[in-house]
């Protein structure tokens, strides 16, 4: 079990404390959320180069290539405050366009395009260059609002083509601060915190982001759980869902790969952490992020089916939970 200090954790929960607490429902579902309820939709499972993978030749590929599942996109996830008719989107990834339409009709009023605000994790393809679109050659949109760390905030304005999005003003960005909420109305607030992972061109971050009553932690790419100053047991402890980085199911998927340049937690790695935990707060946790290789991806494989028997949850596009 990983021990380590969390004291701002306490902070998190204070800052909590005003929000109602409805029961630990953890089912994610692609219908039955209520109509006018802030809730998270995830948009997108699969590690930054998508599925399939340029170049691949291995068999979970091949038949992708000619017959492509629309459900494999890159990892995001939206937030959708309904009684507000408000929209967020969590990662501007590749599948921006498709993603962003998906979110627009799950609101009853869909007129509006751009979302509300787009948080960005760090500089890693996956997770930012889908701002692209936001510029002259396609939407060209008006000062949308970005929120980023201090290193991405000048990562961005400082590398084309990003800073001609903010010259243009089709964005603009907000910085936040580790382990201080941003607050988006009265019932929803979003706290960013610094994890361990490649950080070539900025800080990376996840986020937890709670609603009028329930609290989700979203933490896409991070490298070994122990490599972090914060107890990922404890978090989850205090959260209601955790959608958490599984890139890799196991280290048998990587061929061709130094993994150990790449270490991120497998999933088997993450289960045996998590083996003492209750059912109840098993089924909390979502696995997400996944590398083209990793046989979660498909419903029926022998890996998917053994996670869902320990008692854990696989992130599904379009499953919804409420906040």
């Amino acid at each position: 079990m990983i021990r380590r200090p969390i004291i701002f954790l306490l902070i998190i929960l204070m800052s909590a404390c005003n929000m109602q607490s409805g029961e630990n429902d953890t089912m994610v579902s692609k219908k039955g959320v209520a109509a006018n309820t802030v809730s998270l939709l995830v948009l997108g499972n699969v590690q930054d180069a998508g599925s399939p993978h340029i170049a691949c030749t291995r068999d979970c590929c091949k038949e992708l290539f000619t017959k492509p599942d629309p459900e494999r996109k890159v990892v995001a996830l939206g937030l959708l405050d309904k009684v507000n008719n408000k929209k967020y989107l969590f990662e501007a990834t590749p599948d921006i366009v498709s993603q962003l339409k998906y979110l627009k009709l799950q609101l009853p009023d869909n007129t509006r395009e751009m979302p509300d605000g787009i948080f960005l994790t760090h500089a890693h393809i996956g997770h930012y260059t889908g701002l692209m679109h936001l510029g002259k050659e396609a939407t060209d949109a008006k000062e949308v609002p970005v929120y980023v760390m201090s290193r991405m905030d000048s990562f961005l304005r400082h590398n084309g083509p990003w800073s001609q999005l903010i010259e243009r003003e089709n964005i603009k960005l907000n910085q936040m601060q580790n382990r201080k909420e941003t607050s988006l109305g009265e019932s929803i607030k979003v706290t960013p915190l610094r994890v361990p992972h490649r950080d070539e061109y900025s800080e990376t971050v996840g986020f937890i982001i709670a609603g009028p009553n329930k609290k989700a932690l979203f933490i896409p790419d991070i490298d070994k759980w122990e490599k972090w100053d914060a107890d990922i047991v404890a978090l989850i402890a205090i959260v209601d869902y955790a959608f958490i980085d599984a890139t890799f199911y196991s280290g048998a998927e990587i061929k061709r790969r130094d993994i150990s340049l790449i270490p991120h937690p497998f999933a088997i790695e993450t289960m045996k952490i998590m083996e003492h935990l209750s059912e109840k707060e098993k089924a909390k946790i979502r696995f997400i992020h996944f590398n083209h290789t990793n046989p979660l991806l498909k419903p029926d494989s022998k890996d998917t089916k053994e996670v869902l028997e320990k008692g854990f949850g696989i992130a599904r596009f379009g499953d919804e939970v409420e906040l």
